[in-house]
């Protein structure tokens, strides 16, 4: 069963505190091990949803443990995770739709889709070596990729991979890539965009 409390101490040097049941009774031991989110310090005064175990001296302790709002974290975080993925899916779905309705040629579909695999294996490559401790993909070839149109399987990776996904910095430079590439498609449905990409498929088909 789930009960609520309100944190009344907190050891911060120590990393554990009391909470008392709001519906009244004695104060329970929280170590910051129960928490749910040990990135936040809990704070006096403070809702705190736990269920009663034991310790190894069969007193009474919090575990499973959630703060105040953590939950609501959460969910932002995954409503995040599922608009980044829908995006990716969408916008191939986009490239799809125009290049059955003739305004794309199919290559540009093929280049998408294999440039999003690339990048995708890209992604679970590193990630694998930062957990072994291997050599590294660098930012610049990840970003280099996404630029070049594998942003779609980016996002996908980012959100189901959990990697590159917190990096303010590298997030920052990625959809300045996102956009770029999608300022670079659009441009292509322009009349000066489709010569160019059609004299470049004509150079390469006759090259």
């Amino acid at each position: 069963m789930r009960i609520k409390g309100k944190v009344v101490s907190w050891n911060e040097g120590k990393g554990y505190g009391f909470i008392v049941p709001l519906t009244g009774g004695k104060q329970v031991f929280l170590h910051i091990t129960a928490l749910s989110n040990r990135g936040r310090i809990p704070e006096i005064g403070q809702v705190v949803t736990y269920s009663i175990s034991a310790d190894k001296q069969g007193r009474p302790c919090a575990a499973n443990a959630t703060l105040a709002g953590d939950r609501i974290q959460e969910n932002k975080k995954k409503n995040t995770g599922t608009f980044s993925i829908l995006l990716g899916i969408i916008f191939i779905g986009i490239v799809g739709l125009s290049v059955l309705s003739g305004k794309l040629p199919f290559i540009l579909l093929l280049f998408y889709v294999g440039l999003s695999l690339l990048t995708f294996s890209a992604y679970a490559l590193d990630k694998s070596a930062a957990k072994s401790g291997a050599w590294r993909t660098s930012e610049s070839t990840l970003h280099l990729f996404s630029l070049a149109g594998g942003w779609p399987g980016a996002l996908i990776a980012q959100q189901t991979l959990r990697h590159k996904s917190k990096k303010e910095s590298f997030r920052f430079v990625f959809w300045v890539t996102v956009l770029l590439n999608v300022g670079g498609l659009v441009w292509l449905f322009t009349a000066t965009g489709a010569q160019f990409l059609n004299s470049l498929l004509n150079s390469v088909k006759w090259g």
